[in-house]
């Protein structure tokens, strides 16, 4: 009868650590971008930690009507990046590799929105 009610308890406890939600996970790496300043002078921004599934809006672009946008961003975190046109992660978009290259001034971007290498 202590056997069962042993069993019992340990798939009970091992539903309810199923059931809690995931723990928020940071990439690792950095994410860079560049923006016009005030002084209308290119600035560089670089993050540490983003973290994965959730929209980040850079808070430099982040209101269309008074800024441009980012351009030439750079995932250097071990995650795919999707860049988006648009703050909140709406708009055109653009997939970056993990650890990829530097992309050019031409693409454009407000906010991101990084996830893990599906295996």
């Amino acid at each position: 009868m202590r056997r069962r009610s042993a069993v019992a308890a340990s798939l009970a406890a091992f539903a309810l650590v199923l059931t809690l939600p995931a723990s928020a996970q940071a990439a690792t790496g950095d994410f860079s971008y560049k923006f016009v300043g005030l002084n209308g002078k290119a600035q560089s921004v670089t993050l540490h930690a983003l973290p994965s599934r959730q929209c980040v809006t850079l808070p430099e672009v982040a209101d269309p009507s008074s800024s441009e946008p980012a351009f030439a961003p750079h995932n250097d975190t071990d995650e795919w990046a999707m860049v988006f046109t648009g703050p909140d992660c709406e708009g055109d978009s653009w997939t970056l590799r993990p650890h990829g290259r530097p992309t050019t001034d031409n693409l454009k971007l407000r906010s991101v929105f990084l996830t893990p290498p599906q295996f």
